[in-house]
């Protein structure tokens, strides 16, 4: 991982890099990082950790990736706005996010707080930047760029900036091209050829308002899409909002700024769109997240995390590398500090500290690891299973969270199981079974 201390704003440059820079006012943008509430849709992950702090690709946190995005495109100013199960996040970016003196650089945290103004909780997105408005305003910010924290994705935010300032907009959306399935599940707008959006709706149902919201066929073209195609522009929850636009479009009792704060602006602002070209996932779902982190096992995934021109940082925890004996394995990621014992393991993401004994098989399945080795903890529960995965499991189409106990001999799979449903110690979610973080499974439980 690239070293965050030392970094500065004045790196050197390209002449062309540096002419571009230029136009592009870096350190007048600050980025806002929407670190979400009691999330629904990624339970039990979410269970006891803010959704920022959930493990992805093995070794790294949602959070990671914004961040990291922000600082690969030259932004070095973010607050990460939090309210919900934050221990962990809040240690993770503590931990990993350090700049020198010399710098004007910072990640920081903003939660939730009481005040002399209000005592009340985030009440949606929008709301959330009104309450900490005033920390965003005593610096020179001429441009804010929110973020989600629940998308794999790489963007330069200077692109989507430049693209911002030569419109001319008070406001821009950052958009991606989603099909008529998943369509219900954005903000869904249309624009025109000079990419002014001349309409938003949130998450449309209604088949009508989708067919009058279709890309039209030349801007098909322009992307590189069939003129059939049935491709709507849906919107990534990334905006660029200019510093007075930011102000007066928050001043009302607005909760969100999808449902709310973007359809008002419409009629108010010059609101235009950023087409985004290359590879987005919303992974804010437990049938996403499961999928996203499998594909990351690929020969060529559509993410990489391998891309050291624009890494993803993450903590660097000084772990021993992964020791693998007398083990098959095949289209598996493996973090650091992993001790994996004649196992054999098919399409797979193995966290950090995993412990899997002999006899055990682990295929399509996510498993995020442990915070500390067995000889950490302190006064462990006598008669559990030790951190890890026991001899002789079976473990498929599965999430099994941090610090998970599981004996020996025990079957994990979906198979024969609904959708959804809550068991002891497990949950099934859009047919996944989900192991939750610290769950204790004894010796030959059939899940």
């Amino acid at each position: 991982m690239r070293r965050l201390t030392g970094m500065t704003d004045g790196a050197e440059l390209s002449h062309s890099e540096e002419a571009m820079s230029l136009r592009i006012p870096k350190d007048k943008t600050l980025a806002i990082i929407m670190g979400g509430g009691s999330d629904t849709r990624l339970f039990p992950l979410t269970e006891k950790r803010a959704k920022p702090a959930v493990p992805v690709g093995a070794k790294y946190r949602l959070v990671d990736i914004p961040i990291s995005n922000c600082l690969n495109s030259g932004f070095r100013q973010v607050y990460v706005l939090t309210q919900f199960n934050t221990e962990s996040l809040h240690r993770h970016i503590a931990g990993t996010y350090k700049f020198d003196i010399f710098t004007t650089s910072f990640v920081e945290i903003l939660a939730a707080q009481q005040t002399h103004e209000g005592a009340r909780w985030y009440q949606g997105t929008a709301d959330a930047v009104r309450q900490n408005l005033h920390y965003f305003l005593q610096r020179p910010y001429e441009h804010y760029l929110i973020l989600s924290s629940d998308q794999l994705y790489r963007m330069d935010y200077g692109d989507l900036l430049r693209a911002h300032i030569e419109s001319g907009a008070d406001v821009t959306l950052s958009t991606t091209p989603v099909d008529r399935q998943t369509a219900s599940s954005f903000g869904i707008l249309q624009s025109n050829t000079g990419r002014r959006i001349l309409r938003f709706e949130e998450k449309p149902s209604d088949y009508k308002f989708l067919d009058e919201l279709r890309i039209p066929p030349d801007l098909l073209n322009e992307l590189g899409r069939p003129a059939g195609a049935e491709l709507y522009q849906g919107s990534m929850g990334v905006y660029v909002f200019n510093r007075k636009v930011l102000v007066d479009a928050l001043a009302n009792d607005h909760r969100d700024f999808g449902k709310h704060i973007i359809p008002a602006s419409l009629r108010k602002y010059k609101v235009f769109c950023y087409i985004f070209r290359g590879y987005w996932e919303d992974i804010g779902t437990i049938r996403a997240f499961f999928e996203a982190n499998l594909a990351l096992t690929d020969p060529a995934p559509a993410f990489n995390f391998f891309d050291h021109t624009n890494p993803i940082y993450t903590q660097q925890r000084l772990l021993p590398a992964s020791k693998v004996s007398g083990t098959q394995a095949e289209r598996a990621i493996i973090a650091d500090g992993c001790m994996i014992t004649d196992a054999r393991i098919d399409r797979a993401v193995i966290g950090i500290r995993s412990v899997i004994e002999s006899g055990t098989t682990i295929r399509d399945s996510v498993l995020m690891g442990a915070d500390l080795y067995e000889d950490e903890v302190t006064d462990p529960e006598p008669g559990t299973p030790r951190l890890g995965i026991g001899r002789g499991c079976s473990i498929e189409g599965a999430i099994i969270d941090k610090n998970a106990r599981i004996g020996d001999g025990v079957v994990i799979t979906p198979d024969g199981k609904p959708g959804k449903l809550d068991g002891p110690n497990y949950y099934v979610r859009e047919g996944v079974v989900v192991v939750p973080k610290s769950a204790v499974i004894s010796s030959g439980t059939r899940i």
